[in-house]
């Protein structure tokens, strides 16, 4: 029978063949045991500890390279279940390292003979739920912003995370660490999720990325009416917790959510024990207090602001100017910490119809200076001592990666579908794809090279994941097997030596 238009048929393999679609997943299983995943994920999760069935590495590790994989749901793991060369060597990696007595006892958590080598689907949603704390669910008001206490096993994930970016310190050690904090929105569906600010149901996960490294160093899950703001120097001390050893300053990013007196006085004024003053650039919430500062500036004040292109300066069509502007929480105290406040001014193309000056302040602040002209106005407040156009340039880089984390984070991996309605799995669907996202970034930034850093992980999913090969034995060594001539071949074996120089330890 003609199964389509062009002349091509479809046709099932009779035999087990050991053909893969996932050549070099197994990359990702070797850099994971290489990183100690886990190891640390059996020391900090928990939820499995003795009992019979899959343990917490296990399911979690198959949920990491499910993201890695391109799967954005619990029954996609049926599909890499189905992937029977790339299972074969998950099921030889599992038992790398162990003695014939956790052999046989690994063995001995199945009371049939296991024939999977990745959890059901239905195994993974009963598996999650040890995630959720109901008890959490019954303090939650009506209207009212709430982030529940997580349990145990997701502290766990947390920490897993942190060992995890500790990892990567130790191979490509950093003595600085610029922090950006962003919260985004994810979209749901589910009747539990609650309305964002953007009228939408979705959760909103606060997140702190270290620009250095690239990486992840916490999240924090939360319900979609809770402001990004909301709490954001908790978050930041439990970010700065998990800092590995090695960083000895630290600067910090954040949009106007985090434009807070406690946060800024905390970062400002010596209050980290270990960090000491925290440099920070956060924007400002344009009040008509500090509308009426920027107005008082003098037009010889405002200087263009340039961008660097190919050696060259270009004009951007802005002006930044420094802004003596005093609010009432720093004017109250006589011993306070120095604080700069910096306005960027954007002359708007279309003038507005007279009367609808009102109309002017959706959706960003503008208003009009002494030339009688209108301007769109920003502003940013620091603590650091450098020129203010350097300061601005430098403030807007946090909208270059921890942006495209985020991107990545729901468009590349798992993220942004979200498998139920309860929070708490939910929660631990969202710390497994950062743990997703930070074996990946190790990978291009410890492994793959500079070259490679840059690309989006869809790029890095075409060209080094999704290989097709056949997966053979020989004696009692597994070869994965590429096609003849293929591009990437030498790619991977360029890829497993340096692993190899990663697992004797710092370079």
């Amino acid at each position: 029978m003609k199964q389509g238009v062009l002349p091509f048929q479809y046709e099932q393999e009779k035999t087990t063949t050991g053909m893969t679609a996932l050549a070099g997943l197994p990359a990702y299983v070797e850099l994971a045991q290489v990183a100690g995943l886990s190891r640390s994920i059996e020391r900090h999760v928990r939820l499995r500890e003795g009992g019979q069935g899959w343990r917490d590495s296990q399911v979690i590790t198959s949920l990491v390279l499910l993201n890695l994989a391109g799967g954005e749901a619990v029954d996609d793991l049926r599909i890499l279940e189905k992937d029977e060369g790339f299972c074969r060597v998950l099921r030889r990696a599992e038992t790398y390292g162990m003695r014939r007595r956790e052999r046989r006892a690994t063995e001995r958590r199945w009371r049939r003979e296991r024939r999977r080598s990745v959890p059901s689907p239905s195994a993974v949603f009963r598996y999650l739920g040890g995630f959720h704390d109901e008890g959490e669910e019954n303090r939650r008001q009506a209207h009212t912003a709430f982030i529940p206490v997580v349990n145990e096993a997701l502290q766990g994930l947390g920490k897993v995370n942190s060992e995890l970016v500790a990892f990567v310190q130790s191979r490509s050690p950093q003595n600085q660490a610029t922090l950006d904090m962003d919260a985004c929105l994810v979209e749901s569906e589910k009747q539990e999720a609650l309305h964002s600010y953007k009228g939408y149901k979705a959760y909103q996960p606060l997140t702190t990325y270290w620009a250095e490294q690239e990486a992840i160093v916490h999240s924090e899950f939360r319900d979609g009416n809770v402001p990004a703001g909301y709490e954001q120097l908790r978050v930041l001390k439990e970010a700065l917790g998990h800092m590995p050893p090695g960083v000895e300053k630290v600067l910090m990013r954040s949009d106007t959510a985090g434009y807070q007196q406690e946060l800024l006085r905390y970062c400002a004024e010596d209050k980290d024990e270990r960090f000491r003053v925290i440099e920070f650039a956060v924007g400002v919430d344009v009040t008509p207090e500090f509308k009426k500062a920027v107005a008082d500036v003098a037009e010889e004040g405002w200087q263009t602001l340039e961008r660097e292109a190919d050696g060259h300066k270009v004009p951007t069509g802005q002006e930044w100017a420094e802004v003596c502007f005093v609010p009432n929480w720093v004017g109250h105290r006589k011993k306070s910490a120095d604080y700069r406040f910096i306005a960027i001014r954007e002359r708007l193309r279309q003038v507005p119809l007279p009367g609808m000056g009102e109309q002017m302040e959706l959706p960003f602040p503008t208003m009009q200076l002494a030339d009688r002209a209108w301007y769109k106005v920003t502003g940013v407040v620091t603590n650091r001592d450098m020129p203010g156009d350097k300061l601005v340039w430098w403030y807007r880089q946090r909208c270059g990666k921890s942006e495209e984390a985020h991107g990545v984070m729901k468009e590349d991996l798992a993220a942004g579908k979200l498998p139920s309605g309860l929070f708490g799995v939910n929660a631990a669907w969202w710390a497994i794809a950062v743990l997703a996202f930070n074996l990946s970034s190790a990978m291009k930034r410890l492994v793959l090279g500079k070259e490679w850093v840059s690309k989006r992980l869809k790029a890095v999913r075409f060209a080094f994941i999704s290989l097709p090969g056949r997966v053979v034995q020989r004696a009692r060594t597994l070869i994965i097997r590429l096609a003849r001539n293929h591009p990437s071949y030498g790619l991977l074996l360029g890829a497993r030596k340096r692993m190899l120089a990663l697992a004797h330890g710092p370079p």
